[in-house]
């Protein structure tokens, strides 16, 4: 049937999957979920399902009455522990009740067969052996047990409870003897430490010291470890043998100085000491332990040092004590980053403090063999001052010249020139030469700083010391070299023609100046071009200077120009004046003032002509041109004219003008502008031409109406 063959299914006959699924009650809505006003505890419900609960349906007692019941019932008893076994006899606890039941027939025989056919399954079950044995035990069959331990120990003996059990049961039936022997029989499985402290202590229970020494001997032998070298210690120092306990931690040291816990080791060798009132063999033993434990392990080991100095030892010590502990944290800190030359510069800081020579060397040395990883100098700038401290430190401290040599040299080696130098460090190398009274060999190392690494540091460094020993030669032919190097350098020019001018080489100054300020690109044209202007007015050649400012004007205009060109010749009158202060000419004086106030008054006409012509939108450069004209015409007095600039100031407007932000919005912002005379007749102009042509416009549509 078609129909039915979604519902049906051969498996469930007449039945449909409806039928057989399960209903499950329908989940009721709570309407109302304020809560009770008697509220019901936890505590209550239980109580109540207590009192509820039924009483549980015990089968009634059974009394034996005579012998026939009571076979049959062992009979019976027997045969079900006899089916689950059949059914289960891997389950040791079927195998445990029934020979607990047995027992409890006081059939032993049966009991003891139960337990060997249980063990005879699963031998390596040692709960079986140990509930078998106190079977024996409890029921006072010694010889039984005896046997059932031996036979444990030997199929099983990594089992340490098995030997317990043997050994506890032998030494409370009295066998001293035997409990030793089977204490030598584990021994001879080589067990943990806990069963040789085991054999130990029962030794010291009968005061068998010389046996418990003999087996602490064996005990170190077979667990070579600190903790087992430290328990033997202590057991002689309890017995007072004060001599063997230092000859158990001398032997520990010897075998066990690199261990993992030789800290706990010396810490309590220390401690030994300090109770035996060795103070100097303890102070020996932590800075001992110090040198040879990493640093990472020997925490414990400071904190305690620290405390045995301040208890015991006097001021330098317990300062000892303080710098161990710093160079702990130094040395932990440079081991997790050997790139962190900061830890090394405190590092190194506080062994000099100490002032241990050979020590602060091979710090140095470690930290200089960090070199770092990448060939670029911001990497390289902290690195380079270990180097720079360790040569000031051989030559200051230890006064070691050749050794500072080293350092020098070697460094300057490790640094890779063709990418990047450092010009602090070949000036310090020279000036230790020359410290040295070794000239040649300074200007040798000067000499291989320029060829490899030229900079401005050094070119001037090297002219300094030149020109300190008076050899002009060797500094004019540096400055040329400087030049090769660096032809845009204003200041090596001005410097140059100043050497010349100070020889009294006044055409060669002359001509030095013209060189540089022919040059196609300068980085300071402005200090070269005053430079010169300033030798040539030093030197009384205002034509010359004359020419200069004109051929300065012919490069730039600028108004800075314009003023210094304009006060030179409003000067030249005094210049002039004092070159002919001896002559005592008077004559004349008044009107060559009044000729250089009016060359100077020229110039101003021309900047301020240019400026209206040529640059009409430097309206604040001209203003400040104009104010710097009346200053001039007012120090003249009497013979400046200071209506001739009023005339020429523009007006100062406040204006406003619309600024964009990047958002998008725009504001205003205000700003000064100024208003010439000239500008101001335009724009009159241009409001009467408005009104003009409105005029006519009006009269015009007049005429038309």
């Amino acid at each position: 049937m078609a129909s039915g063959g979604k519902d049906s299914d051969r498996t469930l006959g007449y039945m449909t999957r409806k039928d057989t699924e399960v209903k499950l009650p329908r989940p009721t809505r709570v309407k109302n979920k304020t809560p009770a006003p008697v509220q019901i505890t936890a505590e209550q419900i239980l109580r109540e399902a207590r009192e509820r609960q039924e009483a549980e349906i015990r089968p009634p007692k059974q009394k034996i009455t005579d012998s026939t019941e009571l076979s049959d019932y062992r009979l019976r008893r027997r045969k079900e522990f006899e089916d689950q076994i059949r059914r289960a006899r891997w389950n040791i606890q079927v195998w445990v009740k029934y020979a607990q039941w047995e027992e409890s027939q006081k059939d032993y025989a049966r009991a003891r067969s139960v337990w060997e056919r249980a063990i005879e399954g699963d031998y390596r079950n040692h709960t079986l052996w140990l509930k078998y044995a106190e079977f024996e035990m409890k029921n006072k069959f010694v010889n039984s047990a005896r046997n059932v331990w031996d036979r444990a120990v030997t199929l099983l003996p990594r089992v340490d409870q098995l030997w317990y059990k043997y050994i506890h049961m032998e030494e409370i039936l009295g066998n001293i003897a035997g409990a030793r022997q089977i204490f030598e029989r584990w021994m001879d499985w080589s067990p943990d430490q806990q069963g040789w402290l085991s054999f130990i202590k029962f030794e010291l229970r009968y005061n068998e010291i010389e046996r418990a020494r003999t087996i602490y001997e064996r005990f170190v032998l077979c667990h070579p470890r600190v903790s087992a070298y430290i328990r033997y210690a202590k057991f002689e120092m309890k017995g007072g043998e004060v001599a063997r306990c230092r000859g158990v931690y001398e032997r520990a040291t010897e075998k066990l100085a690199d261990d993992e816990e030789a800290e706990q080791l010396f810490v309590a060798f220390a401690e030994f000491e300090e109770r035996c009132k060795e103070v100097e063999r303890a102070r020996f033993i932590y800075k001992f332990a110090l040198d040879h434990i990493p640093k990472g392990r020997a925490e414990d080991l400071y904190r305690k040092f620290v405390a045995f100095e301040k208890q015991y030892g006097d001021k330098e010590g317990i300062e000892d004590a303080i710098v161990g502990k710093r160079r702990f944290q130094y040395e932990d800190e440079v081991r997790k980053n050997p790139l962190n030359y900061d830890s090394w510069f405190d590092y190194v800081r506080l062994e000099e403090s100490v002032g241990n020579k050979d020590r602060i060397r091979e710090i140095y040395e470690r930290a200089i063999a960090n070199v770092p990883p990448a060939d670029e100098k911001r990497y390289w700038q902290r690195y380079i001052y270990l180097w720079i401290n360790y040569a000031l430190y051989e030559e200051i401290e230890n006064e070691d010249v050749e050794r500072t040599r080293d350092v020098y040299r070697e460094c300057l080696k490790l640094i890779p020139h063709n990418k990047f130098s450092f010009a602090k460090l070949w000036l310090l190398a020279a000036q230790f030469e020359i410290r040295q009274l070794n000239l040649t060999g300074a200007r040798q190392i000067l000499g291989n700083a320029i060829g490899q690494a030229p900079k401005d540091k050094i070119f001037k460094k090297y002219i300094e010391i030149e020109l300190q020993l008076g050899n002009m030669n060797r500094c004019r032919k540096l400055y040329e070299r400087y030049l090769e190097w660096s032809p845009e350098n204003c200041y090596a020019w001005s410097k140059y023609a100043e050497l010349e001018r100070s020889l009294v080489e006044t055409e060669r100054a002359r001509a030095i100046f013209e060189l540089a300020i022919s040059q196609p690109a300068l980085d300071m044209p402005e200090l070269l071009w005053k430079a010169y202007i300033d030798f040539e007015i030093a030197e009384g050649e205002l034509e010359r200077t004359r020419a200069l400012y004109e051929r300065l004007l012919d490069r730039t205009k600028h108004y800075k120009v314009w003023v210094s060109f304009a006060k030179f010749e409003a000067s030249a009158a005094e210049i002039e004046e004092d070159e002919n202060e001896d002559e005592e000419q008077e004559e004349g004086v008044l009107e060559h003032k009044k000729d250089c106030i009016e060359r100077a008054r020229a110039i101003f006409d021309r900047a301020n002509t240019y400026y209206k012509d040529s640059a009409p939108e430097l309206k604040e450069e001209r203003a400040t041109l104009l104010e710097d004209w009346l200053n001039m015409e007012t120090r003249f007095g009497n013979l400046g004219d200071v209506s001739i600039v009023r005339s020429k100031l523009p007006k100062k407007l406040k204006k406003r003008k619309q600024i964009s932000r990047e958002d998008g919005s725009t504001e205003y912002e205000e700003y000064i502008d100024y208003m010439y005379p000239e500008e101001s007749q335009t724009t009159n102009l241009k409001i009467l031409e408005a009104a003009y042509k409105w005029k006519k416009q009006k009269v015009a549509a007049s005429e038309d109406d």
